[in-house]
């Protein structure tokens, strides 16, 4: 009964773990509730009515969800410095309070501040956010001078109580948070095998949910490697152990995504494409279809569960159990003559699982450390010797970045977008109520967070506006269930605060939804409620949205086209940056850094999958933009993997005396280069005259000139296929991007 009860909360950690990577969302959502509730405590033992309770409770939010800082020395400077901006900007809230013109002028002058110090780093953004949302709260509770002494100690108690979870009851260091993300990495590897098997096993009715679940299963791995790789530099303090953990999540997470175009490629009778595993929708590939139940399929099936144990099961578990016995029989595929008898597209996946165990033990000993050897075989021996030999070689390196000046710098210019909107929402806020016009205000700089684009504050103003008129509804129910009961309904905002937290990086309508049944509770309890308060709310904010759209489409515009044509000029770069510098690795070139030229390039991927929500939300009218903007992402993202894996086996080749570096690649590599550049010089001016150049197959390429010599080397043979595959993906981008296609030309033949 206890080993199942282990084995049930082991269970349940692994499922938390992957479905909250690092528990970033559970433990914001548990301490800005715990230092809400904390103030409240403290301000009711005070005594304190129900205004200072609620200026309380939302000073004590603002204080806790405001700091960014990943270590704890920053984070208390910032929380330091932003109790004196909170109390001044609570004070002029109140000395303004009857002033209205005065007001109003020093409002659009805070919202232009508090968007301008962003390029200040985190700290500056924090202190920004206070500034506004407590001029914001001075504004709901109708702050005056002669209550301000209360206010003060509200604010004191909440920064205070702030502290506390943050630093005693709910501390958060950086390498807990990456540890936290490492086990989560683990766990949604574990379950994108099973995934995988799950594909193994589906009928020709089941094969289509089987293989969305694989490709959700990538995308989720590939998210907590990009979460991990922000975490490193502040997570570990060695440079060198940082790189290596880095390189060690690359593997696997390359291994894996292979492993999965593999199972597929072995269900069909024709080679998968990797575009399927990133495609949303795309059918999963036709031909000869598994499940089949012979011998070799159900060692297969038996091979891939064992792999998922290997990912989940604690090191300590290892010597002197089966579990070593099962890691050297998956390691042992590594060696052709340890692949079981089967079709060649089957033995594919058993090479594959042989990668995967191989990722996997380095994962292991990048995160456990040393690890007994008593059981290894052979063939294991000779990985731990290849991954003792990659460690060894690992260094850093460090890239600057230019950085934008003026009006052309992001910060600048949504500062003046948010300024001018801020000023019409103010004007025709108070046309609409002179009492609460500050929610048309709040909602114009709420959806300039974190976008770039007229068409991202389009989209965040259109979920915004649905999420406050649902929470209209849930709020209305709610403050009938607690009219006149001050605890229960502060329980009920506690609850709807937690939840806005927790779902926040999930969906931002939810997130609006709780936040407008929060705020229907707190005009319950200010015992200003009514219908007709909820109803002004879903009219301020849908003209606080309007006034944001129309001040980022009027007041130096960034058209959502042109973000995307930068963004993808920026992918296209980095994309040729890392295939260019593998490629010329793999001919003998000399090593440079590819990690982070590959981590660059996932996240100007990221960057422009983001921009690129306007083009493909389900409500655009423009169905053919929608299914471009989509396919040429998922391309692009095949094109990623490719690249990613040519860095990876080029990353070998300086600590593998047995893979020799194969010239005749640079051939392929000119090519694709080419490739490329053509095809960003197009996006950059669509009056470029480049051409994309087709040809003969990769493979034709590579044949030696001198009669008699070997085919290809064994590091060909490694990425033939990917460098095929690259090839092939980006002459598949000219036709989306009406890039002209030629025939390869003669003079560079």
């Amino acid at each position: 009964m206890r080993a199942a009860g282990r084995r049930d909360r082991a269970r349940l950690r692994d499922l938390a773990a992957a479905s909250d990577p690092g528990l970033l969302r559970l433990t914001a959502g548990l301490r800005t509730v715990g230092a809400i509730a904390l103030a409240l405590a403290v301000l009711a033992l005070f005594g304190s009515d129900v205004t200072h309770l609620v200026a309380g409770a939302m000073a004590a939010m603002v204080a806790t969800f405001a700091i960014r800082e990943k270590q704890r020395a920053p984070q208390a400077v910032t929380l330091a410095l932003g109790l004196p901006v909170a109390l001044a900007a609570v004070s002029l809230g109140a000395l303004l309070h009857s002033h209205v013109a005065a007001g109003d002028v020093f409002f659009v002058m805070l919202v232009f501040a508090g968007v301008y110090v962003r390029r200040f780093g985190d700290r500056g953004t924090a202190l920004g956010l206070i500034g506004f949302q407590v001029y914001f709260l001075s504004l709901f509770v109708g702050a005056t001078v002669s209550a301000l002494p209360e206010l003060y100690g509200a604010i004191v108690v909440a920064f205070l109580c702030s502290a506390a979870m943050r630093f005693v009851v709910v501390p958060q260091t950086a390498a807990g948070t990456l540890e936290r993300l490492r086990e989560a990495f683990r766990a949604r590897l574990a379950r994108l095998v099973s995934a995988q098997l799950d594909l193994l096993d589906a009928g020709p009715d089941d094969v289509d949910k089987a293989l969305e679940d694989v490709r959700d299963g990538t995308a989720r791995l590939h998210e907590t490697a990009m979460l991990i790789q922000g975490r490193l530099d502040d997570g570990t303090s060695d440079e060198t152990v940082a790189r290596l953990l880095q390189r060690r999540v690359a593997d696997a997470e390359i291994a894996a995504e292979r492993l999965g175009l593999l199972l597929l490629t072995a269900r069909s009778a024709e080679r998968a494409d990797t575009l399927t595993l990133h495609l949303p929708g795309a059918p999963a590939p036709t031909g000869s279809p598994l499940p089949v139940r012979d011998e070799a399929t159900a060692t297969l099936r038996r091979d891939l569960d064992a792999l998922r144990l290997l990912v989940l099961r604690p090191v300590s578990q290892d010597t002197g159990t089966g579990l070593s016995h099962v890691r050297n029989r998956l390691l042992g595929y590594r060696e052709e003559e340890n692949l079981p008898p089967a079709p060649p597209a089957v033995q594919d996946v058993f090479r594959g699982i042989g990668e995967s165990a191989r990722a996997v033990l380095g994962l292991r000993i990048a995160l456990d450390g040393p690890q007994d050897e008593s059981d290894d075989t052979p063939a294991t021996a000779r990985s731990r010797e290849e991954l003792d030999a990659e460690d060894a070689a690992i260094t850093g390196a460090e890239e600057s970045e230019p950085t934008e000046t003026g009006l052309r710098r992001p910060t600048t210019r949504a500062a003046v977008q948010v300024a001018v909107g801020s000023a019409l929402a103010i004007a025709g806020g108070e046309l609409l109520s002179s009492q609460r016009w500050y929610w048309a205000v709040l909602t114009c700089w709420i959806v300039f967070i974190n976008t770039a684009s007229t068409g991202e504050i389009l989209v965040k103003g259109y979920r915004r506006l649905l999420g406050t008129v649902l929470g209209v509804v849930a709020g209305i129910v709610l403050a009938g269930l607690v009219a006149g009961h001050t605890w229960p309904a502060f329980a009920l905002v506690l609850l709807c605060i937690f939840a806005m937290f927790y779902t926040a990086p999930l969906s931002y309508t939810l997130m609006s939804f709780f936040v407008t049944a929060a705020l229907g509770l707190l005009y319950t309890l200010l015992h200003t409620y009514s219908l007709s308060v909820l109803l002004l709310r879903v009219e301020e904010t849908a003209l606080g949205a309007a006034c944001g759209i129309v001040a980022a489409a009027l007041v130096l515009p960034v058209r959502t086209d042109r973000r995307t044509n930068d963004l993808l000029k920026t992918v296209l770069e980095r994309l040729g940056e890392v295939a260019e510098a593998a490629i010329d690795q793999l001919s003998g070139g000399p090593e440079v850094d590819l990690l982070d030229k590959a981590r660059d390039l996932d996240e100007a991927l990221a960057d422009l999958s983001a921009a690129t929500q306007p083009l493909t939300h389900p409500i655009t009218p423009l169905r053919t933009r929608r299914d471009t903007a989509r396919y040429v992402v998922a391309l692009l993202e095949t094109c990623a993997y490719h690249a990613r894996a040519l860095a990876a086996t080029a990353e070998l080749l300086p600590t593998h005396p047995s893979i020799a570096a194969d010239p005749r690649l640079r051939r392929a590599g000119r090519r694709i280069a080419h490739n490329i550049e053509a095809i960003a010089g197009q996006v950059a001016d669509e009056h470029s005259t480049a051409e994309v150049e087709t040809g003969p197959s990769i493979a034709s390429l590579l044949e030696p000139d001198i009669p008699g010599t070997p085919r290809f080397g064994r590091v060909t043979d490694r990425v033939l296929r990917h460098l095929q595959r690259l090839d092939e993906g980006v002459v598949g981008l000219a036709r989306p991007l009406n890039v002209p296609v030629g025939p390869r030309s003669k003079s560079k033949k």
